[in-house]
């Protein structure tokens, strides 16, 4: 408790990053309960559908993350022209990412939905909500691009106010256009498509005029996109690449988690997209702090205070597991006071119950694993260990493990989600390990370590 000036940049960081947090599980619980009024099979295509769009998020975060590790540190280093060019780097990544993204989405949106599921109505509904939502793909990477990086120099109170806008433009256009108010037709899954594009529109407004008119931190100017900087290059390749390769996979990753769940039945589905809403909203406060271990160990170690950066890691290691007990108590005791809210049978709501007992198990070892594998040792430079647990764990322990209990032997719901989480057991205790070792503590910011 000594450190003083640690917790007031936690809350100064974290608070307004939990509470963008919540505002977007707040646009994530409104669609899941609108789009519910239209029958589960709707609510299951616009969640297996996201899920190709929850794949393109993972890019532009491992992008943003990869760029923060450079950023981060250069801000500690008061280092604003490399700080510039990283983010003319990350500029032109997303948005290459984005015009792919934007190709597949609209090209093949019918094969794309096939690998999730094999029910022909969810693949037809999941299909019409892509080709739409897939057009603000650009602007979307771009804006979350930017967002991250903001964080890394300390910024975070605009994000968390473009938040809440589209929170609100989100939230009436739904309900003008789901629904088919003020004289609008009812377009069902549709609607709530073009809200979301209309609201990323929004967002990418907002961040552009303030990027390039208010922010007076990083100052800047549209001339560094049409420049390129080997130095800077080079250090992303050997430190921001492996986070990007690492969020890459576990999006594969995922990805193939919602497959396996497909082929369970859109029952399955469906349940587990309210478990998942509920966990995210008992981790806003965890995603805070973990953005704000990343931030705050990115810049002290740029200011080379090497033994401040292990004693705040280790308090961020504490703070981890007392916030993954508070969640797990939440989701045990609230699961059924929340999955009343929702209109769904029977048979969804003891599912939906049996992964909520799971995931409040799970979530002390996710937490554990977030803030230091996106927090703490991602700031401190090690992104190639990192890079290598995310492709052990996942791939060649929970994927497998996931298919088996799932898929062959066709065993209880909560054990077959406890299969496809199992990476987040190991791997927590296996970072735990590597923070101790200290050799996680890497400075990228300075010409040595080239």
């Amino acid at each position: 408790m000594k450190d003083k000036e640690l917790y007031k940049n936690i809350l100064k960081i974290s608070i307004p990053i939990a509470m963008q947090s919540l505002i977007n599980v707040g646009v994530s619980m409104t669609d899941t309960m609108m789009l519910g009024k239209f029958g589960e099979i709707t609510l299951s295509s616009a969640a297996l559908a996201n899920q190709f769009c929850f794949m393109f998020l993972i890019i532009n975060f491992g992008l943003g993350g990869g760029i923060g590790v450079l950023s981060g540190q250069f801000w500690g280093n008061k280092d604003i022209i490399s700080i510039n060019k990283v983010l003319s780097l990350l500029i032109k990544l997303s948005f290459s990412f984005g015009v792919l993204f934007l190709l597949l989405g609209q090209v093949f949106p019918y094969k794309i939905m096939s690998i999730y599921t094999n029910e022909t109505e969810v693949i037809n509904q999941g299909a019409q909500y892509l080709k739409i939502v897939s057009l603000s793909f650009i602007l979307q990477g771009i804006s979350t691009t930017v967002n991250i990086l903001f964080r890394t120099v300390k910024t975070v109170k605009p994000a968390l106010l473009v938040s809440f806008i589209s929170f609100i433009i989100n939230g009436f256009l739904n309900w003008v256009f789901i629904f088919g108010n003020l004289g609008m037709p009812s377009l069902g899954i549709k609607g709530a498509a073009l809200s979301t594009l209309i609201a990323r529109i929004f967002e990418f407004s907002f961040v552009c005029f303030y990027l390039l008119k208010l922010d007076k931190k990083i100052c800047f100017k549209l001339k560094y996109l049409f420049e390129f900087d080997k130095e800077i290059f080079n250090k992303y390749l050997k430190v921001g690449a492996p986070v990007l390769v690492s969020d890459i996979i576990l999006g594969f990753g995922s990805n193939m988690v919602s497959v396996i769940m497909g082929q369970m039945g859109s029952d399955m589905v469906f349940a587990n997209s309210i478990s998942s809403v509920v966990l995210q909203f008992t981790n806003v406060f965890l995603m805070g702090v973990s953005n704000a271990s990343g931030v705050i160990i990115g810049n002290t170690i740029g200011e080379k205070e090497y033994e401040l950066t292990y004693f705040r890691a280790k308090i961020f290691l504490v703070l981890a597991i007392i916030l993954g007990c508070f969640s797990s108590i939440v989701i045990f005791v609230l699961k059924h006071f929340i999955v009343d809210f929702y209109n769904v049978t029977e048979s969804t709501k003891s599912i939906a119950y049996s992964l909520m007992n799971s995931t409040s198990f799970l979530v002390i070892f996710m937490s554990v694993s977030s803030v230091l594998t996106k927090g703490v040792l991602r700031a401190g430079g090690d992104t190639k260990f990192l890079m290598i647990a995310d492709v052990l764990f996942l791939w060649i322990v929970s994927i497998p493990l996931g298919y088996l209990a799932g898929i062959v032997y066709k065993l209880p719901y909560g054990i077959v989600l406890i299969a496809l989480k199992f990476d987040e057991i190991i791997k927590s205790t296996w970072c735990i390990s590597r923070l101790f070792s200290k050799k996680w503590i890497k400075n990228v910011s300075t010409k040595s370590e080239d």
